[in-house]
């Protein structure tokens, strides 16, 4: 163990014992030099290797970034253990309430988790998809605020497809699904919802987790709506459970919805409903009228939806109201894309988080068979649209490295579509191109193999920025492709040189960008000029100094690096 008052790294002085567990211990520490705690876990070696975590465990936590994860800022190899610095929670474990509270406050309950299934569907869309394996009171952490935080990922997996089963069965008994510890098959995200279920039914009845039954049994006066969710949650079969946890969450949600009072109530209106639908039959108009009705509360309701995200004080009602939206009507485009452009790009950049959640409604299953985007190719028209938006978001705002990789796929899509206009399926279809020149431009400046040429490169780019992009799409496209020209020119003005493209043509086409951004854009509305000044502002001073990197590079000849950024 580590001696209370005792430096670490020169910097973590180790203030007292704030948890143990069976190979860790975790202490409070203060850095000094910044004034600020955190939590240090001692994991103790075994020949040389901790089982349950190693580096690439480590390694994996380090890369994981959510609001309701603590984060690892630091991992020191001390004598015969490893220290893991984290982020320090304060507030109690949730086992640490069920012990002084027993059963806790249903609202409370579901509030908690509704958050640990947006937490574990994080996990979930990490690439490869992260299993947690070991959901249950004492890791979960209650913050002051009334948050809650997910700890220990002692037992966290990467999920492998090509696996039949896990290589180490891990996770708690009681809480730990079938597959877990009976070796049945590879654990996977149904294996968090199951332990999530048990832990759930513990929280609300109090009852230890080797004790599952019907809620009901315990306390009649549960909603036998959220008796059935948890029901579902631990079937023995990971088939029969819910298959995401946003599928959960929603179910979460709406559990009155499952409760049989409301069924109940809701059969005798459905069965009104149909006394009048077949008296309208038998009018001769009863099919048409009972369609037209419900096409109109549907679409009502989705609208309502829209105009309550638009409304919205926080980005997290805002988001809510569009998933909404989509799980109300998962073929109509108008949420999607309006989730995509007017709510991740609001900063004009997509995160890999907002890309996650994005996935994340596109691949749940809103009536149980399908996947929302399933439905949404019922509506060609619509889903080429966003196939469009997306295949630009991906290509000119994702943050991660590899972005054109990720817009190839939709570029694609738009590019073969039979909907969009001509002038964006060119676009699309260029844009899939350049996607396969930059993996391709990066192996010829390492090996010097002609496989791309920079002339080539040079047709494309100006191809796209040719003619008035704000009339034939919009201020944002036209930015993002005048913008992506002039950056290249100021990267690999040298490369274009070398490869037969003039001094001339190159201030050809500064001078053309310069014209397109003093007319083209006054004949947009003033509240789209105003939302795009300062992006045009930069984008000229972008342009200048292009000017002055073409003219560099053309005096002092070729092989000089220096003149690339």
């Amino acid at each position: 163990m580590l001696r209370i008052g005792s430096v670490i790294d020169g910097k973590y002085k180790i203030l007292n014992v704030i948890g143990r567990g069976g190979m860790s211990v975790v202490y409070l520490a203060m850095n000094e030099r910044v004034n600020k705690q955190w939590a240090v876990k001692e994991v103790r070696k075994e020949g040389g290797r901790d089982l349950l975590m190693d580096q690439k465990e480590i390694e994996m936590m380090k890369k994981l970034k959510h609001p309701h994860l603590p984060s690892v800022v630091d991992v020191i190899e001390h004598r015969d253990c490893l220290l893991i610095v984290m982020d320090y929670i304060e507030g109690r474990s949730l086992q640490d309430l069920l012990a002084e509270q027993g059963a806790l406050p249903q609202e409370q309950v579901l509030s908690w988790a509704c958050q640990l299934c947006e937490v574990l569907s994080y996990l979930h869309t990490r690439e490869p998809a992260i299993i947690y394996r070991d959901m249950k009171p004492a890791n979960v952490m209650l913050k002051p605020d009334g948050n809650i935080m997910l700890i220990d990922f002692g037992a966290a997996r990467e999920y492998k497809p090509r696996n039949l089963k896990d290589t180490v069965s891990l996770g708690t008994r009681g809480y730990a699904a079938p597959e877990q510890y009976e070796r049945t098959g590879q654990s996977d995200e149904r294996t968090d919802i199951y332990c999530l279920g048990v832990m759930l039914f513990q929280l609300l009845t109090g009852e230890s987790p080797h004790a599952l039954r019907p809620i009901g049994q315990i306390n009649p006066s549960f909603s036998s709506g959220l008796e059935a969710i948890i029901q579902k949650c631990t079937q023995i079969k990971k088939e029969n459970r819910y298959q995401s946890c946003m599928e959960l969450k929603y179910a979460l949600e709406h559990y009155w919805e499952w409760d049989s009072a409301y069924r109940s109530k809701l059969k005798k209106s459905l069965l009104c409903f149909l006394a009048l639908a077949v008296l309208t039959v038998l009018l001769g108009v009863g099919a048409v009228v009972f369609r037209g009705m419900e096409i109109r509360l549907k679409r009502h309701n989705y609208e309502a939806y829209l105009l309550a995200a638009g409304h919205a004080l926080t980005r997290e009602e805002e988001i809510e109201n569009y998933k909404k939206a989509v799980s109300l009507d998962p073929v109509r485009e108008e949420a999607y894309l309006a989730l995509l452009e007017d709510t991740f790009l609001e900063d004009q950049l997509l995160t890999r988080e907002e890309s996650a959640e994005l996935r994340a409604v596109l691949i749940d299953y809103g009536d149980g068979k399908r996947t929302n985007e399933e439905r949404f190719l019922e509506n060609p028209e619509g889903y080429d649209r966003f196939a469009y938006a997306a295949g630009l978001a991906y290509y000119y705002k994702f943050q991660e490295k590899g972005n054109k990789k990720y817009a190839k796929g939709y570029l694609e899509i738009a590019a073969r579509s039979e909907t969009l206009e001509e002038g964006r399926r060119e676009r699309a279809e260029r844009l899939s191109v350049i996607a396969d020149y930059y993996a391709r431009v990066g192996l010829l400046d390492e090996a010097g193999d002609a496989s791309v040429t920079y002339r080539d490169y040079w047709e494309d780019l100006t191809a796209l920025s040719a003619g008035n992009l704000v009339e034939a799409d919009n201020e944002r496209t036209a930015l993002v492709m005048y913008g992506e020209l002039v950056s290249q020119m100021v990267s690999r003005a040298v490369r274009f040189l070398e490869d037969g493209v003039s001094k001339e043509e190159m201030q050809a086409q500064l001078g053309l960008i310069r014209t397109h951004l003093d007319t083209d854009f006054q004949e947009a509305g003033e509240e789209s000029r105003r939302k795009v000044t300062e992006e045009i502002r930069k984008l000229q001073e972008q342009i200048g100094q292009a000017e002055k990197l073409v003219n560099s590079a053309c005096r002092k000849g070729e092989g000089e690096d220096g003149i690339i950024p």
